[in-house]
C-alpha cells in the first residue's frame, strides 16, 4: 500500500484531523534523530499557496534563530523544501546554522529550488530520495510586484541587445518593458547573479569539501586551490542556461553525482520510510489546511497559516448574487493579521460608497494593492478576477 493511501485510510477509518497529522509530524522527526543521531529541523513551505510569504524571507530566519540557539545538540539536519526566495536571508540562516552546529545535512525529498539550492550546497553532506530536486542557482529578484529568476532576466536583456543591433529597434512591447526598468535596477539584477555565484563557491570548499583530503583516483593531496576550482566549475555548470534551460528544472540526484557526491536515501530503507513518511505527512498538513509554511523539531513547532480574503456579494432583498452591485472583501494580513474590510462596486452608483463606507469599509483600489500598516504589500488581483468570473460583472471604480 502507498504512504498516501496508509494516511487516506487513517483518515477515513480512524477519523485523522490536522491536529494528529501535526502529532504524527512530531513523532516521525524524534524517528528521524533515533536513526542519524542528528536532530532534525523542519523548514518547507507549499509551494502552490498563492502567498508571496512561502518564500525564503527575514522572519524565517528570525524563527529558526529561536528554535535553535538554546540547543545543546552538535549535528544538525535540515529538511528542506522550498521554492527559493532571499539569497541574503539563506545566507543569514547558513551563517548562523555553521556557527552553531559542528556539522549540517540537508535532506531534500521535495523541491529545495533557487536560494534553497544555495542552502542545500552549503551543507556538510546532502541526502536525496529521487523525488527530490534541486534547481539552477540563480538569485531570484523583486521587479515590481513579481519576483524573477535572475538569469531569466539577464538573458531576456541580452537577446533584446541582440534583436536591437539586427532590427536597428525594438517591438514596441518590448521597449515599454525595458523603459519601466531603471539602470540600478539592472544592475542590482546581474550582480544578484553574481552573489548567488560567489555565494557556491565559498561554501562547497568550506563545508561540503571540509574532509576531502585526497583525491579517488590518483590519491593525491587535495589544496585549497583544488578545493576552490572545484566549486566554482559546479557554480558554474548549476547556473548554466544551456544545460538547465529554465529556472524552474527539476536537477535530480542522477544530475548532480556527476558534480557532487549526493547520498541516496533509497539506499537506507529504514530512513527513507522515515523520510518518504515526512514528506507525506508535509503534503497533508499542506493539502487540508491553511498552513503554507512549517518549521518543526522534535522539542517545537510553529506553523504559519494563510488566511485567504472572505468575498461575499452583498445584493438586495430578493436579488441573487449575480445580480448584486457591490461585492464585500474581508482580508486579512498574513503578516501581522490585521483585517481589511474592504468593497467593490459593480454598478456606477454614489449610494454605494456612502453606505460602504458607513460600515467602515474602504473601497478596492483600481490596481487591486492594498499596504497594511505593517508594510506588507497585499495583491487583491487574484480576487477581482474571481469575483468578475464568477459574477460575469466587471468592477466599476
Amino acid at each position: 500500500m502507498s504512504l498516501m493511501s496508509e494516511y487516506i485510510k487513517k483518515i477515513e477509518k480512524e477519523g485523522w484531523t490536522v491536529r494528529r497529522f501535526e502529532e504524527e509530524l512530531v513523532n516521525l522527526i524524534k524517528k528521524y534523530n533515533q536513526i542519524r543521531n542528528s536532530y532534525l529541523l523542519i523548514y518547507a513551505s507549499a509551494g502552490d499557496k498563492p502567498i508571496d510569504q512561502k518564500m525564503i524571507m527575514q522572519d524565517d530566519y528570525y524563527i529558526i534563530h529561536d528554535l535553535l540557539k538554546d540547543r545543546p545538540e552538535k549535528n544538525l539536519d535540515v529538511f528542506l523544501e522550498t521554492l527559493g526566495g532571499s539569497g541574503e536571508v539563506a545566507e543569514e540562516i547558513v551563517g548562523f546554522l555553521h556557527g552553531k552546529f559542528d556539522t549540517i545535512s540537508f535532506v531534500i525529498a521535495g523541491q529545495a529550488k533557487s536560494a534553497g539550492t544555495i542552502m542545500a550546497l552549503s551543507g556538510h553532506e546532502i541526502f536525496m530520495t529521487e523525488t527530490g530536486s534541486l534547481g539552477p542557482i540563480d538569485a531570484q529578484v523583486k521587479l515590481g510586484r513579481s519576483r524573477i529568476s535572475a538569469s531569466d532576466y539577464v538573458d531576456w536583456v541580452e537577446q533584446k541587445k541582440m534583436e536591437a543591433d539586427k532590427n536597428g529597434k525594438l517591438n514596441p512591447f518590448d521597449a515599454l518593458v525595458i523603459a519601466q526598468i531603471t539602470p540600478g535596477e539592472l544592475y542590482g539584477i546581474v550582480h544578484g547573479l553574481e552573489y548567488a555565484k560567489d555565494l557556491v563557491i565559498d561554501w562547497i570548499p568550506k563545508y561540503k569539501f571540509k574532509n576531502w583530503i585526497t583525491t579517488e583516483t590518483r590519491k593525491i593531496a587535495v589544496t585549497d586551490e583544488m578545493k576552490r576550482a572545484r566549486a566554482k566549475e559546479i557554480a558554474d555548470k548549476l547556473i548554466e542556461r544551456k544545460t538547465w534551460r529554465t529556472h524552474g528544472r527539476p536537477i535530480k540526484i542522477n544530475d548532480l553525482q556527476e558534480l557532487l557526491k549526493i547520498n541516496r536515501i533509497e539506499d537506507d530503507p529504514q530512513l527513507s520510510e522515515v523520510v518518504f513518511k515526512i514528506h507525506t505527512v508535509m503534503r497533508f498538513l499542506f493539502d487540508r489546511s491553511m498552513v503554507f509554511k512549517i518549521f518543526a523539531t522534535a522539542d517545537e513547532k510553529i506553523f504559519r497559516h494563510f488566511h485567504p480574503p472572505i468575498v461575499q456579494p452583498a445584493p438586495g432583498p430578493g436579488l441573487t448574487p449575480q445580480q448584486a452591485d457591490v461585492v464585500v472583501i474581508d482580508h486579512t494580513c498574513n503578516n501581522c493579521g490585521k483585517m481589511h474590510k474592504l468593497y467593490a462596486k459593480l454598478k456606477k452608483e454614489p449610494k454605494i460608497d456612502l453606505d460602504m463606507k458607513a460600515q467602515g469599509r474602504t473601497p478596492l483600489p483600481l490596481n487591486n494593492l492594498i499596504t497594511c500598516p505593517c508594510g506588507a504589500k497585499i495583491d487583491l488581483t487574484p480576487v477581482r478576477r474571481d469575483i468578475e468570473a464568477n459574477l460575469g460583472k466587471k468592477m466599476v471604480f
